[in-house]
């Protein structure tokens, strides 16, 4: 467990660091040009991160149910929770889903989208499912359905 919790904040400080970059040094232009996508990934991460880090002190010390089936969740889950910030980015900026921020006037939007994504990222998918069978009839995958 202990080797969890040094992978989860490690990859935190790495989030939190590369997130803060630009300020500190200046970016090539290509960064610059794509720091909204770049940074909703890394604000995914950071959601994903954030439920680990509960999941962890949830599980051993409040359930008291720590089980090591679930170290491989744990390793993964901040990467799925990256992709789903990044692909909360793409829905944005496709106009898949609409909120009043675009990309050069408010960023925030789109960040508290990536967050929520990386957050939750089950939840995230169902709702991506139910965007596909609205907008292009795609039935929902089998996971789903299970469900």
């Amino acid at each position: 467990m202990i080797g969890i919790i040094i992978y989860e904040l490690l990859f935190l400080i790495v989030a939190i660091a590369t997130f803060l970059l630009p300020d500190i040094f200046p970016m090539p232009e290509w960064y610059t040009a794509k720091s909204v996508a770049i940074n909703s990934i890394l604000i995914g991460l950071v959601g994903g991160i954030l439920y680990c880090l509960r999941g962890i002190y949830k599980n051993r010390s409040v359930n008291k149910s720590w089980d090591e089936n679930w170290h491989v969740w744990y390793y993964l889950r901040p990467f799925t929770s990256a992709i789903s910030g990044f692909i909360s980015y793409v829905m944005l900026n496709a106009g898949l889903l609409t909120l009043d921020a675009v990309p050069g006037e408010t960023e925030f939007g789109f960040y508290t989208f990536a967050f929520i994504a990386g957050y939750n990222v089950d939840k995230f998918l169902q709702k991506l499912e139910d965007v596909a069978k609205t907008i292009w009839g795609i039935d929902k995958s089998r996971s789903a359905k299970d469900k």
